[in-house]
């Protein structure tokens, strides 16, 4: 095991901040997982994967446990559908396309979402009508505390709207070493319905699509809303869309026509964070170093030299406009840590 001494974080978060942990080790299999655990200089690490959801503060106090294990494999499969294990360091859009190209169907919806694979269960990635809950078969996760290997089934994990047991209950309990998904192999059941999809399917000429075409329909929308994280720093969507009583959606709408909501169930109704920092005249306005990137209001920017800080502190005036203008609370999809 080799392990560095204060070591910058820059190029492992994708809002390029330039902080420093004390320790740094990574790892690439289970076993040297389970081996760093044991190391008392370890003991409360923070555990990153590919840094896309997370906004560092500040220099960190506790040390840091980068999860790079690779792999991705069928491990079961019958007429209708195949179980593909991948290893957790593996980046999350490569998991898409590899299951594209060998016609794997269920996470074409997914594409170009920025991280790693084993932040996919805790974070219950999702996009365009399609969350990881629908393709979950299981995950494995090795406990902090007593380095015992335990497989999770979608009953044990409590999935909700980019919610798991494991920013709950098991928050720093378990880290996630491999993520099963159930895929079908035909017959794949698309999802053209949520985000403009069946649109940018039309403009491609696209008339009988497969779940490749969705998957560069996909991949046509983010890129044109969603700046590069090489090349502008930021977190992709900073916030989760609200989720309100529907008395308060038909409250807004009566001002606000326009407004895009998606029904949840006859009491509760979805709202677009991005539509409400909007409205409340963020997008694309700068300040300082910071702001809400000019394509998508949702998308928090490091337009230069900014810190953890400074980020946090944007977020939070964007929150308190939409919570005046809107009466609406506005929640980080972001993890923050200290």
């Amino acid at each position: 095991m080799e392990v560095k001494h204060q070591v910058s974080l820059a190029e492992f978060n994708t809002f390029g901040l330039s902080v420093h942990a004390p320790l740094f080790t990574e790892v690439t299999t289970s076993l040297a997982l389970q081996e760093v655990l044991k190391d008392p200089r370890f003991k409360n690490a923070l555990i990153l994967g590919g840094g896309s959801n997370v906004l560092l503060l500040q220099n960190l106090t506790r040390p840091v446990i980068k999860i790079s294990i690779p792999g991705i494999r069928i491990i079961e499969e019958n007429e209708q559908y195949a179980i593909v294990s991948a290893g957790a360091g593996v980046v999350w859009h490569d998991l898409v396309m590899w299951s594209i190209v060998n016609n794997l169907g269920g996470i074409e919806n997914l594409s170009l979402i920025p991280g790693l694979v084993g932040a996919a269960p805790i974070q219950n990635i999702g996009a365009y009508g399609v969350e990881l809950s629908d393709v979950f078969h299981n995950a494995i996760g090795i406990g902090r505390k007593t380095g015992d290997s335990k497989i999770f089934e979608t009953k044990d994990c409590a999935f909700g709207y980019r919610d798991s047991i494991f920013k709950n209950e098991l928050k720093d309990e378990y880290v996630i070493t491999t993520l099963r998904l159930s895929l079908t192999k035909s017959n794949h059941k698309l999802h053209l319905e949520y985000g403009g999809i069946s649109k940018t399917l039309d403009e491609m000429g696209v008339a009988a699509p497969t779940i490749d075409d969705v998957a560069r329909a996909v991949i046509r929308i983010r890129s044109e809303k969603l700046p590069d994280p090489t090349k502008l720093g930021n977190a992709g969507s900073f916030f989760k869309n609200p989720i309100v009583l529907k008395s308060k959606a038909i409250k807004i709408a009566k001002d606000f026509p326009n407004m895009p909501a998606y029904t949840i169930d006859e009491n509760f109704t979805k709202i677009p964070a991005g539509w409400l920092i909007e409205q409340s005249g963020f997008k694309g306005k700068v300040f300082g170093n910071v702001g809400m990137h000019k394509n998508q209001a949702l998308v928090l920017v490091n337009y230069g030299a900014a810190t953890g800080t400074e980020l946090w502190e944007h977020a939070q005036r964007v929150m308190d406009a939409v919570l005046s203008k809107f009466d609406v609370e506005l929640e980080p999809e972001v993890n923050l840590i200290n």
